[in-house]
């Protein structure tokens, strides 16, 4: 699944990875804005950072293809926005809506995908982030793979038993079993979940998830938060000249 995936590339090893997950989210906040405020200049802009974006996801020691694959995700939301805005007589207002998401996606996922989920969370709290929306985001994470989990078993169990979607003939009989695995999924998850609180709430847990390993801000990260800020600034000044 997607975020078994993402779970997966964040547990690498790179000079990326262990980078200060403040100072890339620092150099990602920079980014956003300065694509968010191109608009002439946006086309020489977004190529120069569409080969910054795949050279850090290769330095990353990610594999390149995927990550691009995976950020496009957000082209069908954002299809439909820039559909709308080539049929009003603005084209161009489209493709650079589509453009901005999808290189934000990238941006996104490249600092996702190098950082485990505990430490940026972690350093979106240090940055001033309310810790209520990261408590939850933060389980929200965390119960995709209880789910994805419960999932498997009642996949396996059904196989194993010789079910199969083919061997319903009618439509309505396939979509009643659908529904009811729906809602036995929902109870299972549900069930699993009160386990999980349960088991944490005997474990002392106070509302806070600890890191085993304590944030540290080195100078490395310093010049990475600072050059990684001018990268974006110095392509929106280089694409000016061209726009």
């Amino acid at each position: 699944m997607h975020h078994v995936v993402l779970e997966r590339w964040s547990r690498r090893s790179s000079a990326v990875h262990r980078a200060d997950p403040r100072a890339k989210i620092v150099v990602l906040l920079v980014f956003l804005v300065a694509l968010a405020t191109s608009r002439r200049d946006l086309l020489p802009f977004a190529i120069g950072s569409a080969l910054v974006l795949c050279g850090a996801i290769v330095g990353a020691r990610l594999p390149l293809v995927s990550a691009l694959l995976r950020a496009a995700v957000v082209l069908p939301f954002s299809a439909a926005f820039a559909a709308v805005c080539w049929l009003a007589g603005d084209p161009a207002r489209g493709l650079q809506l589509a453009a901005k998401s999808y290189l934000s996606a990238v941006a996104v996922l490249l600092l996702v995908s190098t950082t485990a989920l505990p430490r940026l969370l972690r350093g979106l709290e240090s940055l001033g982030v309310p810790r209520f929306l990261l408590m939850v985001a933060q389980f929200l994470y965390r119960y995709l793979f209880v789910t994805s989990g419960e999932a498997q078993h009642m996949a396996k169990a059904a196989q194993s038993r010789g079910a199969t979607a083919a061997g319903m003939a009618r439509r309505e009989a396939r979509f009643r079993a659908a529904a009811g695995a729906l809602a036995v999924l929902f109870v299972r998850s549900y069930g699993r979940a009160g386990d999980i609180h349960r088991a944490m709430a005997s474990r002392g847990f106070q509302g806070h998830f600890e890191t085993l390993v304590p944030l540290r801000f080195r100078w490395a990260d310093g010049w990475l938060a600072v050059g990684g800020s001018l990268v974006p600034l110095a392509l929106r000044l280089a694409a000016g000249r061209f726009a």
